[in-house]
């Protein structure tokens, strides 16, 4: 199994590290659901991977496993997604039709998101050519001792409920649930400090 670089990823290997988590999101219910034409997701889901994570990056907190078979955009305290782009990026992208539902799961989500230290995950994939070979287990573990050397909570939202008992594993647990109209469910994920 490749080892783990826990080191900022290069301002070169961004684009990337973006591939990875377009490929790892390709079946994802609420991504296709934005963008259900291939065309649509491939052009426009990197731009709202970059305006929903891309400050891991800037913060280097996006960490890879080595052959980048899984990638991890975490975002420490204090750092926010780039809201103006993302809904910048969500009207211009997703049809008008679903604005009304996902701005409501949006505004839902925000109101679920914790207001006190913590760190984010917005964006964490595997390559499915890599799925259930325990490339995934591995960069979480490690991302999560960097994680707990703040003593800090971690946490996420997911609309896949396969990655629900994944992130269990990793000591997350179950604490909100969203859904508007016909939007996948989204389920929110803390992890308290330890």
């Amino acid at each position: 199994m490749s080892g783990v670089e826990l080191t900022p990823i290069d301002p070169a290997e961004r684009a990337r590290s973006y591939a990875t988590l377009v490929l790892a999101f390709v079946t994802d219910p609420a991504i296709r659901w934005l963008y259900p034409d291939a065309d649509q997701y491939l052009t426009h889901f990197p731009r709202f991977l970059a305006a929903f994570g891309g400050r891991a990056f800037d913060e280097k907190t996006a960490w890879r496993l080595r052959d980048f078979s899984s990638v991890a955009l975490w975002l420490p305290p204090g750092a926010e997604p780039d809201g103006d782009e993302i809904v910048a990026v969500l009207t211009e992208s997703v049809a008008t039709a679903k604005h009304e539902e996902l701005f409501s799961v949006f505004e839902q989500m925000d109101a679920t998101h914790p207001t006190y230290p913590h760190w984010y995950l917005p964006w964490f994939g595997v390559d499915p050519a890599r799925q259930g070979q325990g490339v995934g287990s591995v960069l979480m573990t490690q991302c999560l001792i960097a994680v707990d050397a703040d003593k800090l909570p971690a946490y996420l939202e997911t609309p896949n409920p396969r990655n629900i008992s994944f992130y269990e594993r990793h000591g997350f647990e179950v604490v909100a649930r969203t859904q508007v109209g016909d939007a996948p469910v989204i389920t929110m994920m803390l992890r308290p400090a330890r």
